[in-house]
């Protein structure tokens, strides 16, 4: 059956919507994952570092990010909003403002896995402050050479060297956590987190059903994050490749979460409930960088992959003391680099030496430029909270409200 051209054309700004109305719930996912593995007296602060910087990242994006990784103007004027003119004069088979939307919910992604590394010490205000310059400028480079073909700074073409990453396990992710580590070496570990001599004292999280319901609402909008990178669903074509990267989307998150439950038990002895969580997020990870081409077994298999990965990465960034309170490192970046290796496997397009050539450039990139803007961001208003304020709590001394009252008050 033929489909006219503005049906497809509709049909396809539809389905690219959509999607990027559920990679924005997203940001719900992560703001409860978090707010879930911080103690009580940091809740209210990470909830407000969560909506405060998606709304940054949709400015600065909109201001100049976009036009800075895909040439779409200063606060956007050179998108056609609609019309038979945008139809006419643009190739793709949807509207230019709806690939704005889908960009710009991935932009506030990458940035929430900063959020929950940073978590429980950093000054709100400093946070922000990096939230700019990530959004606006930092992102938007690496973007510039991976989605969109430019050169890295006129010496090579990753495309050219067989560099794909589909939905982003590199460019989103393993860019997110490029800025949350630099920014983790900057800030220090929490007090109390390791002695001397050189145990690690476990920090609980205040709830795990609100960190649970944050993995599945993650769960559920990462079928946007790769379903809506197929670009289209108006033909058979894109519409069956549409399915199968739900199925393998699906299949990766579920290997992730069991491979990480068999993992815990058979290190800690016991079914560590934060394990399966980030095993089932690091499968996600995992299987982003290439969905569309693996079998649902070999998605099943490189979520385990993550799955395993995630577990001893967590383990090892705490003996290196390296303090990240959600894990997101792990899920985020160390995944991230293993869903770029395992590209080459299944998709004959690209090439490892592609792979690891565009990994690096991003972790270089992203890493070396968040370290100088935290050090910057340092020197002039100080990256840290007090002692007796990371001990109060940054709930009161940041936003002045506490989100268990009840249950916080006449504490010590």
């Amino acid at each position: 059956m033929e489909i006219t051209f503005e049906l497809g054309y509709a049909l396809d700004t539809f389905y690219f919507l959509i999607c990027g109305a559920l990679v924005m719930w997203m940001a719900a996912g992560f703001a409860m994952l978090e707010a879930g593995l911080v103690r009580a007296k940091n809740t209210t602060e990470i909830l407000t570092k969560n909506v405060a910087l998606f709304a940054i990242a949709c400015t600065m994006y909109m201001i100049c990010g976009y036009d800075i990784m895909y040439g779409g103007g200063i606060f956007l004027d050179g998108i056609v909003g609609d019309g038979a003119t945008g139809i006419a004069e643009d190739p793709a088979t949807y509207a230019p403002s709806a690939d704005f939307f889908f960009q710009v919910v991935f932009v506030a992604t990458a940035m929430s896995i900063v959020s929950g590394a940073v978590a429980e010490r950093m000054k709100l205000w400093a946070f922000l402050a990096f939230t700019v310059v990530m959004t606006g400028f930092i992102y938007p480079m690496e973007g510039a050479w991976t989605w969109n073909g430019d050169a890295v700074f006129g010496m090579y073409v990753l495309g050219d060297l067989g560099f794909s990453d589909f939905a982003g396990s590199g460019i989103v992710h393993m860019a997110g956590a490029a800025a949350a580590l630099a920014g983790v070496l900057v800030l220090g570990a929490r007090k109390g987190k390791y002695t001397a001599d050189g145990k690690v004292n476990a920090i609980p999280g205040a709830n795990l059903p609100l960190a649970t319901l944050g993995t599945f609402i993650l769960w559920m909008g990462w079928f946007g994050f790769n379903g809506g990178s197929v670009l289209a669903t108006a033909t058979v074509e894109s519409a069956n490749s549409v399915a199968v990267v739900f199925m393998n989307t699906n299949a990766a998150a579920a290997g992730g979460a069991i491979a990480a439950l068999i993992v815990a038990r058979i290190l800690f002895g016991k079914a560590d409930l934060t394990m399966v969580l980030n095993g089932a997020l690091a499968g996600l990870v995992a299987i982003t960088a290439e969905p569309s081409t693996p079998t649902a077994l070999q998605a099943t298999l490189f979520g385990g992959l993550g799955g395993i990965l995630v577990v001893l990465s967590i383990v090892t960034l705490d003996k290196l003391k390296i303090d990240d309170p959600v894990g997101a490192i792990s899920v985020h970046g160390v995944v991230g680099l293993l869903g770029l290796i395992l590209v080459p496997f299944t998709n004959d397009g690209s090439s490892l030496v592609g792979q690891l050539v565009g990994a690096l450039t991003i972790f270089v990139w992203v890493f070396v430029t968040s370290l100088i803007v935290w050090l910057v961001i340092k020197a002039i208003m100080g990256v840290r909270v007090s002692e007796e304020e990371e001990f109060d709590g940054v709930d009161m001394s940041e936003c002045g409200l506490e989100a268990y009252p009840d249950f916080t008050a006449g504490r010590s």
